[in-house]
């Protein structure tokens, strides 16, 4: 898959992966990464099927270069690519990183709007525009497949934007990225952008258009998905969501969210959805901490059942309460949390795991129990449950004597 070769009628139904973990997410605070978790998770982030694999920023430091071009030696399958500013400097280094790669790309970024202009680089618009010419053009004559992002593209004046985009196109960009660097943007007015860019800018049936959100308002991954709908036939994303301030739009969610919803989001995409837990449990152990328990597709809580009538649902049929399969994503199964809030079926259905098969009278009187205990803990475990019926089998009135329970038998 050459992505700068394809025909547009090709970018219609094909969605490509452009996973940024090991550049956008290692900015995160607590995700650095020894060059050695790098090349592990490139292996990993090749085996999920991701398109591009942005593997770093080469001018950030030696050990970024390093990093690039060990990747792209390595890891064969996904794009790889190397982050540059606008600027000759970073796009020879960029291309030096990426040359052993077999599908090398380089991404160009320039500030596009007025904000960044004034405050940050300090620059006019005229010579905005030369840059993004100049930087495309440079990088062009480095790769086949250029990608240039207008940064802090939402917040830019849209007859600017179109000029500078349409600079890049002229210049030899093969991707338009069209970031919300600083998660401004609401669902609805992000992909009116993409709607308006396609049809102002001139050239661009002939490029791929590419979202990349943050999650400031906690909308990356919603912006995603109102870009796929206007047209844009790559995402950039992250395993586990993390990134700069509140992370980018997490892959995992995009991924399910698209083979949950096909009828709403009719794209093919080479994501190879059960090993999204491995990768995701794979990044967890090489950055200071695992996902958030609530955490959607990948968090410990997102296939976990606590309440009375979601485990009774669940255990008659778990499309009552699941709307994918826990293997679907990789994640070994659900689970049933015993606390205050569960029911008798559960906790019934948790002693017969363990070897208990309680007569009613006697799965009557745990219950009781049960839910005493669960008043004074957050959590009942498989030993609290032994124990409690245990201790009430040696007193006589708990466990009929008329039922045999192996584990109570050989304790």
């Amino acid at each position: 898959m050459n992505t700068s070769s394809m025909e547009p009628t090709q970018q219609r139904d094909q969605l490509y992966f452009f996973d940024t973990t090991l550049r956008d997410g290692e900015q995160s605070p607590g995700c650095s990464m020894t060059f050695e978790e790098k090349l592990s998770l490139a292996h990993g982030l090749a085996e999920l099927g991701v398109d591009i694999l942005e593997a770093g920023f080469a001018v950030a430091s030696e050990g970024d270069f390093h990093s690039i071009a060990s990747i792209a030696k390595a890891v064969r399958g996904p794009v790889i690519a190397s982050l540059a500013r606008a600027r000759r400097q970073d796009i020879e280094l960029a291309a030096k990183a990426v040359e052993p790669a077999k599908r090398p790309r380089i991404h160009v970024f320039l500030a596009s709007s007025d904000l960044h202009l004034e405050y940050k680089l300090k620059i006019a618009r005229a010579e905005a525009i030369a840059q993004a010419g100049e930087s495309v053009r440079l990088a062009r004559s480095y790769v086949d497949d250029v990608e240039f992002s207008p940064e802090d593209a939402t917040r830019s004046d849209h007859d600017f934007l179109c000029q500078m985009v349409s600079v890049a196109i002229e210049a030899g960009a093969t991707t338009i990225n069209v970031p919300d660097t600083v998660g401004y943007a609401t669902p609805h007015e992000y992909g009116d952008l993409f709607r308006m860019l396609r049809k102002r800018v001139p050239g661009a049936e002939n490029v791929i258009f590419s979202s990349h959100c943050h999650d400031d308002l906690g909308l990356a991954v919603a912006n995603s998905l109102a870009a796929i709908e206007a047209g844009v036939r790559q995402v950039e994303c992250t395993i586990n969501g993390i990134g700069e301030r509140a992370g980018n739009a997490a892959l995992e969610e995009i991924a399910a969210a698209l083979h949950v919803r096909a009828d709403q989001y009719p794209v093919r995409n080479n994501i190879v959805l059960d090993r999204i837990y491995s990768v995701s449990q794979l990044l967890a152990s090489v950055i200071s901490f695992s996902p958030s328990p609530n955490k959607a597709v990948v968090g410990i809580n997102a296939f976990a059942h606590e309440a009375g009538i979601h485990q009774h649902g669940v255990l008659s049929n778990p499309l009552t309460y699941e709307i994918m399969t826990p293997a679907s994503v990789g994640v070994p199964g659900n689970r049933m949390v015993l606390g205050k809030h569960s029911g008798r079926r559960a906790m019934a259905h948790r002693l017969r795991e363990l070897g208990y098969d309680l007569a009613p009278e006697d799965l009557d009187i745990a219950y009781v129990a049960f839910t005493e205990l669960a008043d004074r803990k957050k959590v009942v475990y498989d030993q609290d449950l032994i124990n409690l019926v245990s201790h009430h089998r040696r007193h006589h009135d708990l466990v009929s004597e008329f039922v045999e329970h192996p584990i109570a038998k050989s304790s």
